[in-house]
């Protein structure tokens, strides 16, 4: 969850974290705020980014000095240093002289008179082992805003909370299945998700409310949710669009250092995992075959948790409710039967591609088509 935007209730507040977007807002909204509660025309923004220690050293001293300039015009002043990139632990932050002024001005805080001045620092990764985080943490407010990460099993909660408070601050509307379809399609991705909402918004002037049909026209498909397509392919038992979409994979990651036929297939993987515990569910009496994605949803949060797996890996309910109710349709078209012989097909291509030297698209290509093709020869390992 992101934290709290109540205001602070020192003189100094630090706004961190690894969501760059998060920070952004937040520092920003905050230096307006201090800015009009304190009047005047004073204030003061430092750009705190440095690449040496060097940089570092002379964005210290311009703060020192912005801290230590009375205001010219009376009324207060608040100052905003900015972006600062030597608060963590990498080498500039490391460096003897960075460390040593960091010190240095953390004591000065200690000591400093605040009346009518107000600190806003704005950082990525803070170490909150050092002397500087903890003198701040003391005088005033921290506030950490944490990326989305799709190794999150919350992130697309967190992701829809955010596009719900975008489009309320926009005084729009959105269906929980649009919502849903709409954090799928951009990932976990603060900034884009909050371009995106714009988009749809204008796109959907014209409706009461944003529906799924807007999200699908206008809404751009980040990697993530393109990489959803192949297991979607699967899951539809469409041999084709699955080996289209897999050649799309497969080139891009001729750009994409990230991406790996690895990475596809535990994509895959997960895939028919979910369609296995879906079916297995249903199977149970614990889930009932529903159109609507509300009351789908209400049946997930009904689920018994007794006797599954504590490994999320392996917990059907770790799953986003989203993905298991748009794999729903596609679970009648398997077997439970067929869906084992997939995992073990898919599981033994993993072997292959880590152990052997064929080429790798040519083992994707045999392992896909052999699970789609029940009268498909055996993969040989020539």
């Amino acid at each position: 969850m992101p934290p709290s935007s109540a205001q602070p209730t020192g003189p100094v507040a630090l706004i961190c974290g690894d969501d760059d977007f998060g920070v952004s807002q937040r520092a920003r909204q905050l230096y307006q705020t201090w800015s009009t509660e304190l009047g005047g025309m004073d204030h003061e923004t430092i750009d705190a980014a440095a690449g040496n220690s060097g940089e570092a050293l002379k964005s210290l001293a311009r703060l020192r000095e912005a801290l230590n300039t009375l205001p010219f015009f009376g009324g207060g002043k608040a100052v905003w240093f900015k972006d600062c990139t030597f608060l963590g632990d990498d080498r500039t932050a490391s460096a003897a002289a960075v460390t040593e002024t960091l010190g240095e001005l953390a004591q000065e805080l200690k000591n400093f008179r605040w009346d009518g001045v107000r600190l806003l620092i704005s950082a990525g990764k803070v170490d909150k082992r050092k002397t500087f985080y903890k003198t701040v943490e003391k005088l005033g407010t921290v506030e950490i805003f944490a990326a989305l990460s799709i190794d999150d099993r919350d992130w697309a909660a967190r992701a829809e909370e955010l596009a719900l408070k975008k489009f309320r601050a926009l005084k729009r509307a959105i269906t929980d299945e649009a919502l849903a379809e709409l954090v799928q399609a951009v990932g976990p991705n603060a900034r884009q998700l909050e371009s995106e909402v714009e988009k749809v918004t204008l796109y959907a002037a014209a409706r009461d409310e944003v529906g799924v049909e807007d999200v699908l026209a206008i809404v751009s498909r980040n990697k993530q949710a393109r990489a959803f397509a192949l297991g979607d392919a699967l899951g539809d038992r469409d041999l084709p669009r699955l080996l289209r979409c897999l050649d799309e994979e497969l080139w891009g990651m001729e750009t994409d250092r990230q991406k790996s036929e690895i990475g596809l297939l535990y994509g895959l993987i997960t895939k028919v995992r979910a369609l296995l515990f879906l079916k297995e569910m249903l199977g149970a009496g614990w889930l009932k075959e529903e159109r609507d994605y509300n009351r789908f949803k209400a049946q997930i949060e009904r689920v018994p948790t007794e006797g599954l797996p504590t490994d999320r890996r392996i917990n059907p309910l770790a799953l986003n409710p989203y993905v298991l109710f748009k794999a729903l349709p596609q679970a009648r078209r398997w077997s439970s039967a067929d869906l084992v012989r997939a995992l073990d097909l898919l599981l033994q291509c993993n072997r292959r591609l880590v152990a052997s030297g064929l080429d790798t698209e040519l083992v994707l290509q045999q392992t896909l088509t052999q699970i789609l093709r029940a009268d498909t020869l055996a993969v040989t390992g020539r």
